[in-house]
């Protein structure tokens, strides 16, 4: 069901993609496509939800820009409030009069989860004011490795990624577009 609902709203591009880790790679999950229509995403974010079902959680946590609209409607279907971080002057930061209390039970959500960089930036802020982190929630995981904190995702996409010195895609002098947010550094 998953699947189909990324496919239905465009949103599993092919291509050549410059991810935000700085690698390369020929398959790009943009899930703002699938999250500009609401069904879509109550449908998807239901298979999050029922995993953590038996988690306890006070309030969840989205880093900007692809957690915002991910944290809001898990929080919708949780029933618990849904707040987010955002950078300033490039560092990950709450903002808006948003709270975190000593051990409140945090929920982090993205729309996709790579390397976790966004993920563990937000958990960082969170920390220094005592939250207890219960995980990460996403729609696409594309995790390879352990990022220290359980993912509960929709999905997990098998997608491959290159070094840009190793990418087949740079070496045929196929253009590489640079589809998400966040500015490389």
């Amino acid at each position: 069901m998953v699947i189909e609902q990324l496919k239905q709203s465009e949103a599993l591009l092919e291509g050549h993609f410059l991810l935000s880790s700085g690698r390369h790679s020929n398959r790009y999950c943009q899930c703002a496509k699938l999250l500009q229509y609401p069904h879509r995403a109550e449908k998807v974010l239901a298979v999050v939800a029922e995993k953590l079902k038996d988690t306890p959680i006070d309030i969840v946590v989205g880093p900007a820009m692809g957690g915002i609209i991910v944290a809001y409607e898990l929080g919708r279907q949780l029933g618990v409030p849904a707040i987010f971080t955002e950078r300033e002057d490039g560092k990950m930061t709450l903002r808006r009069g948003f709270e975190i209390h000593p051990n409140q039970r945090v929920l982090v959500t993205e729309d996709v989860v790579t390397t976790g960089k966004s993920s563990l930036e937000t958990i960082e802020v969170l920390k220094q004011h005592g939250a207890e982190v219960v995980g990460i929630a996403c729609i696409a995981n594309r995790s390879t490795g352990d990022i220290g904190y359980p993912i509960f995702d929709a999905i997990k996409l098998d997608i491959q990624s290159w070094e840009p010195e190793d990418c087949p895609l740079c070496k045929e002098g196929i253009p590489c577009v640079k589809p998400g947010s966040r500015t490389i550094r």
